[in-house]
């Protein structure tokens, strides 16, 4: 089994890379292959259909096929004004355009955390409702995290007893979901 993890942040210190890297290794744990995306690594032009006329990128290309060789993907998310970042919709817009219809050969599990106590509610709402519309089948089950700067150790380690159950059970749901 593949998995496919990524965060809609690239920004130094993001407390959602370090939620990212916390699934990925839950899910290693439990005998998946993972690949880790940094998004800084696939550096995109803000979605056109001209720019698709001309060609499409190659790290949109690439993006494509890495999701579609997935069997499950992670998306760790902030929220920025109560939706998606710019990042994130971008990467999968360009995602939805490429060949082998790519969000329909995984199950994708969605976390995200904020600064606040209401963490990313609204946000992975918003993920969720847009996966649906590619045809994406998304886990029940979701990681919200806040604050952030509570629910991580000094050395990057998720600590929050909540979050850590919701990785634990969306690990598992994930791996059963995939295998059907």
């Amino acid at each position: 089994m593949n998995a496919l993890t990524l965060s809609g942040s690239i920004r130094k210190g993001s407390y959602n890379r370090l939620l990212q890297r916390d699934v990925s290794e839950r899910l290693r744990r439990r005998g998946v292959a993972v690949t880790e995306l940094d998004l800084a690594d696939y550096p995109l032009p803000v979605f056109s259909e001209d720019i698709e006329v001309e060609g499409m990128p190659d790290a949109a290309v690439e993006l494509g096929r890495l999701f579609v060789a997935a069997d499950i993907v992670f998306i760790a998310s902030p929220e920025y004004n109560a939706g998606l970042t710019p990042l994130l919709v971008n990467t999968l817009d360009w995602v939805s355009r490429q060949k082998g219809r790519p969000f329909r050969h995984a199950v994708f599990g969605l976390g995200g955390v904020s600064s606040g106590k209401l963490s990313t509610v609204v946000g992975l709402s918003h993920l969720r409702d847009m996966l649906t519309k590619v045809m994406a089948l998304t886990a029940a089950i979701d990681i919200r995290v806040g604050p952030g700067e509570e629910a991580f150790d000094t050395q990057g380690q998720l600590i929050d007893e909540t979050a850590i159950t919701r990785a634990e059970l969306l690990a598992d749901e994930l791996i059963r979901l995939a295998a059907k």
